[in-house]
């Protein structure tokens, strides 16, 4: 080295090396020697000598990205133009599109007249009853598992949960309309008797019956069991994440246990909780089957759980035999176009919450 006690006689030699090796790294020299910029830019940059194995693993990757990015712009497109078609032939055009609320008429191609407020509102009204029921008991087992269950039981129990995930749409909509939906039917008589049958979400004009069950108040609990695993689960990743001296302190403030859920893992992990509630609800939106076999289908829609309804999911599945005309069956991909966008910004609007 420059500055070697041993080599006594070279002290001035080592200052000017040092100064050397200085002004090499400086702005200036590195102005006068690009190879040494080029070397620095590829140390920041990391693109500097990669081995076989990182550019194929990184060509993978880009080949992936790239790939999810045009199927999902693919499906859009293919949805936008199998619409217009239909769309152009539609009585009132887009403004009816997103006004006409009567029976929809797509059997002529030459006269046909159809609209979303119905099936929007429908949708909407389940997912968002399906969210309000399931984000407080998936908030329960998030804090449980994490918190409070004890260590051995913690993967059984979680395990359970996410089980739920893997149950086949048509068993949920089997037990919905042969079990649940029976199994409710004094509580749904009991709400017709009492005042809350004068608020317009517990209305009933006497469709369907309340021996059946088959109303959107059965589709919504069908479907929180169904999103309850995908915000638990969410929920319950975040909050283990909680740094430990932020419980460890409020431990030492002498905090109960649920006052440090309270002040420290609840605040930490309130946006993954949310994140995952949103995801949940990206799931109900879409869900076919079940909802096929547990509302019982109707084309208008007065905004109450206790009568039927149709959904974007269920329209497209009962029109399903329509789909032999291009024209006919674009008045239902338009629909399929809106709960697209739908899903997307809802899915969008998740992941913003998660970062």
């Amino acid at each position: 080295m420059a500055n070697d006690p041993r080599d006594s006689a070279s002290n001035d030699r080592g200052e000017e090396q040092l100064s050397a090796r200085t002004q090499t790294l400086g702005p200036t020299e590195e102005a006068d020697h690009p190879e040494n910029t080029q070397k620095i830019e590829e140390r920041k940059s990391g693109s500097g000598v990669k081995r076989p194995g990182d550019r194929v693993f990184e060509l993978l990757s880009t080949v992936s990205a790239a790939l999810m990015t045009v199927i999902i712009a693919a499906i859009g497109i293919y949805l936008l133009l199998n619409a217009v078609p239909a769309l152009r032939r539609n009585e009132g055009g887009l403004l009816g599109f997103f006004t006409f609320d009567g029976t929809w008429q797509t059997a002529t191609p030459e006269s046909m007249q159809f609209g979303i407020p119905n099936l929007f509102g429908a949708t909407v009204l389940i997912s968002v009853f399906a969210l309000i029921l399931a984000m407080p008991v998936a908030l329960g087992i998030a804090i449980f598992l994490s918190n409070y269950a004890p260590k051995k039981a913690v993967k059984p129990l979680g395990y359970i949960v996410d089980m739920l995930a893997a149950v086949p749409s048509i068993v949920y909509g089997l037990w919905g309309w042969q079990v649940l939906g029976p199994f409710l039917s004094n509580f749904y008589v009991w709400i017709n008797e009492s005042w809350l049958s004068n608020i317009f979400l517990f209305a009933w004009d006497g469709a369907p019956p309340f021996a059946t069950g088959r109303n959107l108040f059965t589709g919504g609990v069908v479907l929180a069991v169904m999103i309850l695993p995908v915000i638990a689960a969410t929920a319950r990743e975040v909050f283990v994440q909680t740094p430990p001296g932020h419980i460890e302190a409020a431990l030492a403030l002498g905090a109960t246990r649920w006052e440090v859920v309270r002040m420290t893992v609840l605040p930490f992990g309130w946006s993954g909780f949310v994140a995952g509630s949103m995801l949940g609800l990206g799931r109900a939106l879409g869900e076919t089957m079940a909802l096929y076999m547990v509302v019982s289908a109707a084309s208008d829609f007065r905004w109450s759980l206790l009568e039927g309804g149709t959904t974007f999911a269920t329209a497209i599945a009962n029109a399903a035999p329509e789909f032999n005309n291009p024209i006919s069956a674009g008045a239902y991909i338009a629909a399929g176009l809106v709960l697209f966008l739908l899903t997307f910004v809802v899915n969008t609007i998740a992941r913003s919450l998660v970062k």
